[in-house]
């Protein structure tokens, strides 16, 4: 598949799907009395909503429409009802139908920067990670490789999309909310895939994730979009029990390329007492240094 193919994939495969979710009682269509052949939406009344003619419509959706303007997308994108994330996401794909050169982003970063490396390891007493928009983790301070020593490899680079989905069972053994955790891992490589859909690297992971796993393909083909934001995380640890644990995701360079995931939960917590006595645990295993 050439880049023009799959920008014209990413855009049926997008809008179709966004389409599908919204019933005709949704947005305020008589009920027809015929027994409907297609899920959601019909394209011809997207087209109805939007204003705009069924055959511009349906052209559109295939990806052979170019250069719509910015009211026709507004206008479809109310009657999709797409949030801010897929607004976004919206407007990448149909950017990649545009022929000629256009600016691309570079790589992904794959190191952290001096001054990033310095903060990750001033936070001694909160669990804190840095992720690039893959979903590798580029380093964890000491008590977050603590927090998921029971999921990681003992060597070789982590990608959390792997672990979640190829080694499930240990993982949901760790986190009991892995259903939401992995609902949000795919919705961000999605939003990546509309960055960045010639990235070898993401291409590989997806292909690998989608082979292997059943639940990474149901949820791929969702086309859900989502940025990284914060929540609450929760875990049954092997050392130190039952934790909820807040966090907070933060982007950390201009292109967005690198997130600090910290955790936070409040001083005086119970979260907050057992990821103290986690840390003690973890003093306690290192080994002291050289004497003498």
């Amino acid at each position: 598949m050439d880049d023009r193919e799959r920008a014209r994939a990413a855009v049926q495969d997008f809008l179709s799907t966004r389409r599908e979710r919204i019933s005709p009682a949704d947005v305020g269509l008589p009920a027809t009395g015929t027994r409907r052949r297609v899920k959601g939406l019909r394209r011809e009344e997207v087209a109805l909503l939007a204003g705009i003619s069924p055959e511009y419509y349906v052209r559109l959706e295939r990806g052979q429409a170019t250069g719509p303007s910015p009211g026709v997308v507004e206008a479809i994108a109310r009657v999709l009802r797409l949030d801010e994330d897929e607004r976004t996401h919206l407007d990448r794909v149909l950017a990649a139908l545009v022929p000629g050169p256009r600016r691309r982003p570079g790589p992904p970063k794959e190191a952290l920067s001096l001054g990033m490396q310095v903060l990750l390891d001033a936070l001694t007493h909160l669990p804190a990670m840095v992720f690039n928009p893959r979903l590798d983790v580029l380093a964890f301070n000491p008590l977050a490789r603590a927090l998921y020593a029971s999921v990681l490899p003992e060597e070789g680079p982590v990608n959390t999309a792997r672990l979640l989905f190829l080694e499930e069972q240990r993982f949901r053994t760790l986190v009991p909310d892995w259903e939401d955790l992995a609902d949000d891992a795919v919705s961000v490589l999605r939003v990546e895939a509309g960055r960045r859909p010639d990235d070898p690297a993401l291409t590989t992971l997806v292909g690998q994730l989608s082979t292997r796993s059943a639940a990474f393909r149901t949820r791929w083909a969702a086309n859900d979009v989502r940025a990284h934001r914060g929540g609450v995380k929760t875990f049954d640890h092997p050392l130190v029990g039952h934790l909820q644990l807040p966090y907070e995701n933060l982007t950390v360079d201009a292109a967005g390329d690198q997130v600090l995931t910290v955790f936070t939960p409040q001083p005086g917590s119970p979260a907050h007492d057992s990821l103290q006595l986690l840390a003690s645990l973890v003093v306690t295993a290192q080994p002291s240094g050289p004497t003498g």
